[in-house]
């Protein structure tokens, strides 16, 4: 368990800001104000905390999000899963966008208390679970959304396997992506493209050309 208590520590380390591609949607984030990202993996470890994935508002969830509220009969009235959710923003535009239920799941419980406290802040339900899903009994969504989760290998195969069995039995599947290298290079259908302003800190641009993609089954 983190000796952090992880709502504290968000809320102290935080602001709440809007998205520059979802100004619909505010997260508590990082700033110049509160600079979390200059905290060493030493200090944080320190604190009982771990690395911070969940403070930034990447690329990928930015777009997925984005689409979302664009485009809401994909989740409206639906069962949706935010894979890999960090803050989650794509959760939060999910119930914005009218889906019946949304899970944000993340392995790290600061991630998960980050998506209770933003799903609070933009006046919209949604659960929150830090359970590996990966290792757990069958579950079904009509949809899972992921954004940004192609950017470690180790377990790339096995998160794409993963998703590629939903897609199999049906599940709509949608992944936003801002190029990362294990993004599957197959069963992609392009959904739309994104311009994302970033910061150096986060990335090695000030825009990422983000795309949000649909995961077709396997022949």
């Amino acid at each position: 368990m983190p000796a952090a208590n992880p709502s504290s520590f968000i809320q102290t380390h935080t602001e709440l800001l809007d998205c520059p591609l979802v100004p619909e949607i505010k997260l508590h984030l990082a700033s110049e104000i509160v600079p979390i990202w200059q905290l060493t993996e030493e200090e944080l470890s320190e604190k009982g905390v771990p690395p911070p994935f969940w403070a930034f508002a990447w690329a990928g969830g930015q777009a997925l999000a984005r689409y979302i509220l664009d485009h809401p009969n994909w989740v409206r009235g639906k069962s949706v899963l935010d894979f890999a959710a960090g803050s989650g923003i794509v959760a939060i535009a999910a119930a914005k966008a009218g889906a019946a239920s949304v899970l944000a799941a993340d392995i790290d419980p600061f991630a998960a208390a980050a998506c209770t406290l933003n799903g609070a802040a933009n006046g919209v339900h949604l659960d929150a679970t830090d359970t590996d899903l990966l290792n757990t009994d069958d579950q079904s969504w009509d949809v899972i959304l992921a954004g940004d989760i192609c950017y470690e290998q180790p377990l790339a195969q096995q998160v794409e396997d993963w998703l590629h069995a939903h897609a199999n039995k049906g599940t709509a599947v949608l992944i936003g992506d801002p190029g990362r290298t294990y993004l599957p290079k197959q069963n992609l259908s392009k959904l739309v493209s994104y311009a994302v302003k970033t910061t150096r800190e986060l990335e090695d641009m000030d825009v990422r050309n983000t795309t949000v993609w649909q995961l077709t089954a396997r022949d």
